[in-house]
């Protein structure tokens, strides 16, 4: 039945429902004021085994490299498919551990499913360690107790918000009133085994970054690393584990989980991985092979010298916020020595006015810049797309060539390959001359750089730096980008146009293509609000 009250009254109305919205929040504002969390809580330190080559992963791929002069190896993973079944493999492969540490944890049958092998493991007496971040965790603090209850399963959350269970407001409400210490997040994400083998890169658990998302899915890249290399990997995971932002799961739960509810949950998972057995998916990835080689150390590998690279997380202090951490001083001192090329994949681009005048100098001289990013049409978060907007004018005026990521029509089938196998963008790497390349899960942008911290592979491989350069040129053919230029070549005061091809014909653009309206006024506006150091 339609309300019978006159306007006034329905402005009364109106009236009384915002002003017990604004109580609310000014309520909630002030339990979050009041609320705190100790991270000085008991917690037993682990580190990483010894001896990993005693381990079938580290023979079967410490073989591969026994014959070369590089003491690591790496494979690349540009397939969401493939790099679900790697890590899947992986963890049906670990023998005595399995350290598995990532920003974001979702809900969704992929991530279920690798959570499941994890567990899987951990019933064969393999010790399992998984970090989250807080920020966005997917799963429920119960489903993290329920893993927690398994006795070789410990979970600890990285900097855990003081109340749980709340809205998305609340926590928004948290952020506002400590932004000093909520701001600062875990950006890493780690799949390691037996201290022999990792995949690192820029994938979260979940659907959209595996190809088994039904709407939005994310084009991105991860690299298997074998060999020396990975005890740095693992250090960098001890260093997050045993660190005071580190909280086991159990300090900040409110009950603890019951053993009916682990039985439940685990027979709930065994249903879940079964069904999944049956699904074209699974199918798919079992005419591959991959999990057989990963199992025997046959996954092919590149000879490479490599480093690890990654941030304390002491580096999270906030009398530091200037800290630049231990990845992009060394991406900055390879890049500015370039002498042919350097090509940039980042999903959110923001170069600083440091980076635009080191940039514009290597274009002067002759070096090719090229920049594959998202567009406006693309972009999973517009208010970054706002700070990198604000710098297109200047580089494209001194040489530097961007490309940006085209999305699928609506109702068009995605089969495309690669790193347009999205609807966005996710992979971050740096090409430099074909040669040194930096992959991980660091983005080009203010965010990354000083406030989350990041671990990466510096690489030295002519082999890998031609196999990616060769991934650029797929994902930037004409109809799978919107090339961007200058109308009046050289004059950053001039206006912009995007081309692109469409059934076979060139396009061009005048404003943000295939943008809604919506985001096209909505996106300047928050950009001019959001301070730079947050995109």
């Amino acid at each position: 039945m339609r309300s019978k009250l006159n306007p006034e009254g329905r402005h009364l109305r109106g009236r009384v429902r915002a002003l017990g919205w604004m109580l609310t929040v000014v309520a909630m504002g002030l339990i979050v004021g009041c609320a705190s969390i100790r991270l000085d809580v008991p917690r037993t330190p682990s580190y990483a085994i010894d001896r990993p080559e005693d381990t079938d992963l580290g023979r079967g791929f410490g073989k591969q490299l026994a014959s070369t002069a590089a003491q690591s190896g790496v494979h690349l993973l540009v397939s969401g498919k493939e790099a679900f079944a790697v890590r899947a493999a992986l963890a049906e492969s670990a023998q005595r551990t399995l350290d598995l540490q990532y920003h974001i944890v979702t809900q969704d049958a992929t991530a279920t499913l690798l959570l499941y092998r994890a567990l899987r493991a951990a019933q064969r007496g393999v010790r399992v360690r998984l970090l989250i971040d807080d920020i966005n965790t997917g799963l429920r603090d119960s489903d993290l107790a329920i893993l927690a209850r398994h006795p070789h399963v410990e979970v600890r959350l990285f900097n855990p918000f003081p109340i749980r269970g709340l809205s998305s407001m609340a926590r928004v409400l948290e952020l506002l009133g400590d932004a000093a210490r909520l701001n600062r997040r875990m950006h890493n994400k780690l799949w390691i085994a037996d201290n022999a083998v990792a995949v690192m890169g820029g994938r979260n658990l979940a659907d959209t970054y595996f190809e088994a998302a039904s709407e939005r899915s994310f084009g991105d890249l991860d690299v298997l690393a074998a060999g020396a290399v990975v005890r740095e990997i693992s250090r960098s995971f001890d260093e997050y584990w045993n660190s005071a932002w580190a909280v086991p799961i159990e300090a900040v739960l409110r009950t603890p989980a019951a053993a009916d509810d682990v039985d439940q949950a685990l027979a709930e998972m065994a249903a879940r991985a079964d069904r999944f057995r049956e699904s074209e998916y699974a199918r798919t990835l079992r005419e591959t092979g991959l999990g057989l080689l990963v199992h025997a150390g046959q996954l092919p590998l590149i000879p490479a010298n490599a480093t690890a690279l990654y941030d304390l997380p002491g580096n999270l202090q906030a009398d530091v916020p200037d800290k630049q951490g231990a990845i992009f001083p060394v991406l900055r001192r390879i890049v500015d020595g370039a002498q042919h090329e350097v090509i940039l994949i980042s999903p959110y681009f923001v170069p600083s006015d440091r980076s635009l005048e080191l940039l514009c100098g290597l274009a002067r001289r002759g070096v090719r810049i090229r920049v594959l990013t998202n567009s406006l049409a693309s972009t999973d978060v517009p208010v970054v797309h706002a700070g990198y907007a604000r710098r297109r004018p200047g580089l494209l005026a001194c040489g530097v060539e961007l490309y940006e990521l085209r999305p699928p029509a609506a109702g068009s089938p995605r089969v495309r390959a690669g790193l347009s196998s999205g609807a966005s963008l996710h992979a971050k790497a740096v090409v430099v001359d074909r040669q040194s390349i930096f992959l991980g899960s660091m983005n080009l942008d203010p965010r990354s750089k000083w406030l989350n911290t990041e671990v990466a592979l510096q690489i030295e491989s002519a082999t890998l730096g031609e196999q990616l350069a060769g991934v650029f040129d797929e994902a930037t053919a004409p109809d799978q980008v919107f090339r961007v230029r200058l109308d009046d070549a050289g004059n950053p005061a001039g206006a912009l146009h995007w081309e692109s091809v469409e059934d076979g014909r060139p396009v061009r653009f005048t404003s943000e293509p295939l943008a809604s309206a919506w985001r096209r006024i909505i996106t300047p506006i928050m950009g001019a609000l959001t301070p730079e150091e947050l995109l």
